[in-house]
């Protein structure tokens, strides 16, 4: 932080339109009663924020020129008037949102469906403003022993962990993961944790071989073959499908093709978002003679990420093949470029 007169100012990384991200110095945000004030240490980059940077912002939360970036971790150094717990110098995470808590949504307990879901972005910054309402439900202390980089993987792998909640995966199911990149790669985890055998399907060779460190037991490379519905499905007994399927892509025809590898009676997670106004084919027979379950699970609620952060703590997830490289604030403009590439996974921009 740097004083010039009056003002603070911090380094920021402001998005002003696709592929434009310029470096500046911007006031630092202040905090007011009830919020918190976090000084960043580390913000990882993601697949959402590589889709912000390519089409210049986004609809519901981003409109530049804006500071970007969702996943972050960092310290207290300042807090507002009303903040108990939270103290300076105390080590934090916090998620990307919070739900109200009083819409209709909240009150049926579907609360990553709430009507005024309360975003954050500006984790590539020195600095970031912790709002009243994240910091009462979805900011939390870094335990013990865990850095800010495996802290700052807790909002991910809160949305994987409502997505496995939602499938229903019982031990010694067999569960295909298509998308090997760092969501798909949590799903696979979290899916082994669960007692499954799990097939992971991805078209990149070298991601594929991040997924056997991940836990996979078998693993289909999509790009070397005519009918991966048919490979995969003959990785099952009698080749009659998988018990449960996940897309972690966010490709139509790849919901396509995991729902077509499911079994009668199983049940396929559609986690990866598609582009707007995108549509799907459905073998309506196959769906209903089948009893197949189709479900959308979106985002994550306060239970998922403190479960999030439990697991990082007591090392049930193994962060290390998540995290492929780390660079500075200034160098964030290659880090969007090597995601929108396929290079490597996450990209830790420390400060």
């Amino acid at each position: 932080m740097r004083n010039e007169g009056t003002n603070s100012l911090m380094r920021a990384a402001l998005l002003y339109g696709p592929k434009d991200v310029r470096m500046e110095e911007v006031p630092v945000p202040e905090s007011g009663p009830g919020e918190v004030l976090l000084q960043i240490k580390a913000a990882l980059t993601c697949g959402t924020d590589a889709k912000v940077y390519l089409r210049g912002g986004h609809p519901r939360m981003i409109k530049p020129p804006a500071v970007f970036g969702h996943e972050f971790s960092g310290v207290v150094t300042k807090v507002g008037d009303g903040v108990d717990y939270f103290k300076e110098g105390m080590s934090v995470v916090a998620a990307n949102s919070a739900p109200c808590n009083r819409c209709f949504y909240c009150k049926i307990g579907r609360q990553s469906l709430c009507e005024n879901l309360l975003f954050i972005n500006g984790a590539y910054a020195e600095y970031v403003k912790i709002p009243e309402l994240i910091v009462r439900q979805n900011l939390l202390e870094i335990p013990e022993g865990v850095s800010f980089k495996e802290a700052a993987l807790v909002e991910p792998l809160a949305c994987a962990l409502h997505g496995i909640e939602e499938s229903g995966i019982k031990l010694s199911d067999t569960v295909v993961i298509n998308g090997a990149g760092p969501i798909g790669l949590l799903f696979t985890q979290l899916a082994n944790l669960q007692g499954a055998r799990v097939i992971v399907a991805d078209r990149r060779e070298d991601r594929l071989s991040v997924a056997r460190k991940c836990r996979a037991d078998e693993i289909v490379n999509v790009s070397k073959i005519s009918d991966p519905v048919k490979a995969v499905r003959e990785l099952t007994e009698d080749g009659r499908g998988v018990d449960v399927a996940v897309e972690a892509v966010g490709i139509p025809e790849v919901w396509e093709a995991a729902i077509a590898m499911v079994r009668k009676g199983g049940s396929v997670i559609l986690f990866g978002g598609c582009a707007p106004g995108t549509s799907i084919k459905l073998d309506t027979k196959a769906f209903h003679y089948g009893e197949v379950t189709l479900k959308g699970v979106f985002h994550h609620t306060p239970a998922y990420v403190k479960k999030a952060l439990d697991l990082i703590a007591c090392r049930a997830i193994d962060t290390r093949p998540l995290i492929t490289q780390e660079l500075p604030l200034s160098q964030l403009p290659r880090a969007l470029e090597m995601i929108v590439n396929h290079e490597g996974m996450k990209t830790a921009i420390v400060l």
